[in-house]
């Protein structure tokens, strides 16, 4: 991991931090390529398990393959009952995003991974059981209800929105669904992702990784955008009255959640895919509202500071039409992203080095300790 270039500058925008086999964002094709492969491409061909099979294996996977894979997750969707005690005792008001950090974290104590060798199947199980820990909660602390969470659905989002609605969703929802997991999957050395094999680097188990990743995407300026879009746009009642209300917002330099990126500088590739699925999920729901606010606040952004949306502003809208409540946005993040955590631990584990950067010291010069009579 370690790196001849010295790593400064606010936030280490710029900086090379390790080397990653997973991922290019900003560099190649649309602007985004998983192991080579455009997320245009993929959003357009696969559905999401292919892309994690891909993340985590190394490869996209035959027929054969995939409906073994897919086999194997529906097979581990059930709770374990300590687990479902655990999310039991959670209270309503927790944010759902540190019900999923400790879910994690008490099926690390429940199922632990003892040896390294466990690391795909361990995996498996978190990838298939983060819909379940969160909507189980959720429907328990919402409407009294365990639900089960072993659905027939073939799909990761499928099963997500099942349990969430207690019926199987429309194959558009099931698709938008597959597509916003594929968008979300993987994005390279991320603050989530940096933190994750940062903690991989000391060995620590993969329960533990994934934890510190999921405490990481919490922050409202890593993950938690799509809710503040969502908070913002849900505000209006037309374009017109978005556009002056953005206007405002600018003139007292107020940030606009949803716009601009660390890395890429003229457009968010996966802006495009998830604002044309929005744009049909608007007119299957009929909205003249939420998705016309969205495409104005879109171009007065633009105009005015030449900024662009990044991935999560029209997913906002994308999941409130499919009927998704707004704090549960940000969990959908992690049932995709722990893939990309996930291999990044792999990578980090096979040729591993402790990372521990250095700091620039701006403090004190080197003093003595005065009598206490003669402290201030």
């Amino acid at each position: 991991m370690a790196s001849d270039k010295k790593l400064t500058g606010a936030g280490l925008r710029g900086q090379v931090a390790g080397q990653t086999a997973l991922c290019t964002v900003g560099t190649q094709g649309s602007g985004l390529n998983y192991r080579g492969y455009d997320v245009d491409d993929l959003a357009d061909n696969c559905i999401f398990e292919e892309v994690a099979y891909l993340i985590l294996k190394g490869r996209l996977p035959n027929q054969s393959e995939l409906d073994g894979y897919q086999q194997k997750l529906s097979q581990l969707r059930t709770l374990p009952d300590a687990l479902k005690q655990g999310l039991e005792l959670i209270p309503a008001s927790a944010h759902p995003m540190d019900v999923m950090r400790t879910g994690v974290s008490l099926l690390g104590n429940i199922e632990q991974e003892n040896d390294f060798s466990e690391q795909e199947d361990h995996v498996d199980r978190i990838l298939a059981l983060l819909p379940a820990i969160v909507v189980y909660w959720y429907r328990f602390t919402r409407d009294g209800i365990q639900t089960s969470t072993d659905t027939n659905a073939e799909t990761i989002g499928g099963h997500f929105l099942h349990m969430l609605h207690g019926e199987k969703p429309t194959q558009l929802h099931e698709q938008v669904m597959n597509v916003s997991l594929i968008l979300y999957a993987e994005h390279e050395f991320n603050a989530s992702t940096f933190n994750g094999r940062v903690a991989a680097s000391t060995l620590t188990d993969i329960h533990s990784v994934i934890t510190g990743a999921i405490g990481t995407l919490r922050g409202p300026l890593h993950g938690g955008a799509n809710e503040a879009a969502m908070e913002m746009i849900e505000q209006w009642s037309s374009a017109d009255e978005a556009e002056q209300a953005i206007l405002e917002k600018l003139s007292k330099k107020e940030l606009i959640m949803g716009f601009g990126h660390a890395v890429y500088k003229e457009r968010d590739p996966r802006n495009a895919i998830i604002k044309k699925w929005s744009e049909k999920l608007a007119n299957e729901v009929g909205d003249k509202t939420l998705y016309p606010v969205s495409v104005r606040c879109e171009e007065v952004m633009k105009r005015e500071k030449g900024m662009f949306c990044n991935a999560d502003f029209f997913h906002a809208s994308a999941y409130n039409f499919m009927g998704i409540p707004t704090g549960l946005f940000t969990p959908i993040f992690v049932m995709s992203r722990v893939t990309g955590w996930a291999a990044h631990a792999f990578e980090q584990r096979a040729n591993n080095r402790i990372i521990r950067p250095s700091a620039e010291y701006i403090g004190p010069e080197h003093r003595k300790v005065p009598p206490i009579q003669e402290r201030a």
